[in-house]
């Protein structure tokens, strides 16, 4: 059986969604012939936002082409699904916020309208991204009333939706610019009773850190203690300018790497295949009087296709030091292939870091 997530667009999952359509649509519905529309020559060969797209497409042959007609027909085809039981496949049918991207950017409320109730069954995430670049006011104001909303799903879109950097998506330049529009929106959310809706927040905030530290610096500075949650919400927040050692973030959290001193620093496997770990152990030591918060990374050095070496962090723990104690850890890493990442054979390097501040080297080859 295929692990590829693609391949979740299989025969019985078009023959599930065929069945619910044609007690959807009013009109004359052939199942057969819209399942032979999908299975193309070339579908074999789509990926997964090839093939939500071509399914969106072969959707919009059997809708109403006006989107104000079809719109009424997606979110009762939504409804229906549900019914039917097939939550289980909301990825999958992220094709159905696509067909309302594609095909109803020109009629905007009834978009909207349709949004709000296919999000509680599939992510729009994507979807709303093209109407937040062609109604900036309008979708922000329409943002922040959903930032209002009883559903949980509607109020992680609230937010989800207007990430600035949002995987795979499509980007929002204002927003990278200016944040300011958001922040009511996770202003709002920020004590949200649902943890999906407070990690997007988070997810939110470290988007706006990447282009503009110094608003997110201002916001968690004015959020930092309301709850332990909105504390949560800061610290996952903060993973971007923790690994990048942000003087003002390591303030922040009173990391300090002076007292903490790192000895029998040792590299266990000089030379290593992939396939195989990098081995390393060192010792920490609190120097100091009083305990001290100590963040605790590694960065690997991967050699690029030009032979310049390029750091990749990996947290390894954030823990308290009491005065005087002496710690030991011994760590593996993985060299395995992975899809977003190349490597190439040759001279790398480790760096230790503690409390943002790298504290030893050591070189090491790759086979």
């Amino acid at each position: 059986m295929s692990t590829l997530l693609k391949d979740r667009y299989s025969p019985t999952f078009y023959q599930n969604f065929a069945h619910v359509l044609q007690q959807t649509l009013a009109h004359e519905f052939n199942p057969q012939t819209f399942i032979q529309s999908i299975f193309t020559p070339h579908f074999e060969q789509m990926e997964l936002k090839q093939r939500m797209t071509h399914t969106a497409q072969a959707l919009h042959t059997v809708l109403p082409p006006d989107f104000d007609l079809s719109a009424p027909i997606l979110t009762q085809l939504v409804n229906n699904l549900q019914q039917a039981g097939l939550t289980q496949y909301s990825l999958e049918y992220m094709f159905i916020p696509e067909y309302v991207s594609m095909y109803g950017l020109n009629n905007y409320q009834s978009a909207i309208t349709a949004i709000e109730t296919i999000t509680q069954f599939t992510s729009c995430e994507f979807a709303v991204r093209p109407f937040i670049i062609q109604y900036p006011n309008q979708m922000m104001e329409q943002m922040l009333l959903w930032s209002k909303h009883q559903n949980n799903a509607v109020r992680r879109l609230a937010s989800e939706g207007c990430r600035p950097r949002l995987p795979w998506a499509m980007a929002l330049p204002s927003l990278k610019a200016n944040p300011a529009p958001i922040l009511p929106i996770l202003e709002n959310l920020k004590q949200d009773p649902c943890e999906i809706v407070r990690r997007s927040v988070a997810n939110n905030l470290n988007d706006i850190s990447k282009d503009n530290p110094h608003v997110f610096m201002q916001v968690i500075q004015q959020w930092q203690g309301i709850s332990p949650q909105t504390d949560a919400i800061i610290k996952h927040a903060s993973r971007t300018l923790l690994k990048a050692a942000h003087p003002k973030i390591l303030h922040f959290y009173q990391l300090n790497h002076q007292p903490i001193t790192l000895t029998r620093f040792t590299l266990h496997t000089p030379q290593i295949a992939m396939g195989n770990n990098l081995q390393f152990s060192f010792a920490l030591t609190n120097t100091y009087t009083q305990p001290l918060t100590t963040r605790i990374e590694y960065a690997i050095y991967h050699k690029k296709s030009n032979g310049n070496l390029q750091p990749k962090v990996f947290k390894i723990s954030e823990r308290t030091l009491m005065p005087n104690e002496t710690i030991t850890i011994t760590r593996n890493h993985l060299f395995k292939p992975i899809t977003t990442r190349r490597y190439y054979a040759g001279n790398h390097k480790i760096a230790l870091i503690i409390n943002g501040q790298e504290k030893a080297q050591a070189d090491f080859e790759l086979q």
